[in-house]
């Protein structure tokens, strides 16, 4: 048996804050900000350092719903393309968008969009639906982030620059987005409730 984590229906922030514009548009410009805050927390490792950036699409994907996710992550691009540093190493600006990271931003669009989905279906309400929303997620991420790498570079080096390095700590973001998730909804479900 699926531990379940919520009870009833879809369980994201969407659903549960109501359907006040004010209230979506505030969690949306929060969102972005959390991602940006994540996007500059890094650890080094060779030969690319690792940020956070796919921890906090993993969390928006899972606790959003489709509309917010999307709405989050497209807020956080158009960000950095018009200027503000929001991007992993305080990176702005369109070079960014054709630079050796445009497919990883392009990846974060449309798997917080494909993970939000998947929540708005009630996918996300077992530990085990969470993780395969997650897998989803990377695959489409990695996807695009090392196709576009592979265009730019080869698929040897898109590889060993853009999937390797990334691997054993995108398994532990995984395993972290699964439990502050689950800790979101729970939380956001017993504040619905007052």
């Amino acid at each position: 048996m699926a531990y379940t984590i919520a009870a009833k229906g879809a369980q994201t922030l969407e659903n549960l804050v109501g359907g006040t514009f004010a209230r979506k548009a505030a969690i949306t410009i929060v969102g972005s900000l959390f991602l940006a805050a994540l996007s500059q927390i890094n650890v080094p490792s060779y030969p690319v350092p690792v940020t956070l950036q796919t921890l906090g699409v993993m969390l928006i994907g899972l606790t959003f719903g489709l509309r917010l996710a999307t709405a989050t992550v497209a807020l956080y691009l158009i960000e950095g393309f018009v200027g503000f540093p929001v991007f992993a190493g305080f990176a702005f600006g369109p070079a960014v968008f054709v630079g050796g990271t445009a497919g990883y931003l392009f990846g974060f669009l449309f798997a917080a969009a494909l993970m939000g989905f998947m929540a708005d279906r009630g996918v996300t309400k077992t530990i085990a639906g969470m993780v395969a929303t997650l897998v989803v997620g990377e695959v489409v991420i990695f996807g695009l982030g090392i196709g576009y790498l592979t265009y730019l570079y080869g698929f040897d080096k898109a590889l060993a620059y853009g999937l390797y390095p990334f691997v054993l700590a995108d398994l532990v973001k995984m395993g972290l987005a699964t439990l502050i998730a689950a800790g979101v909804i729970k939380g956001a479900s017993r504040f619905a409730q007052l």
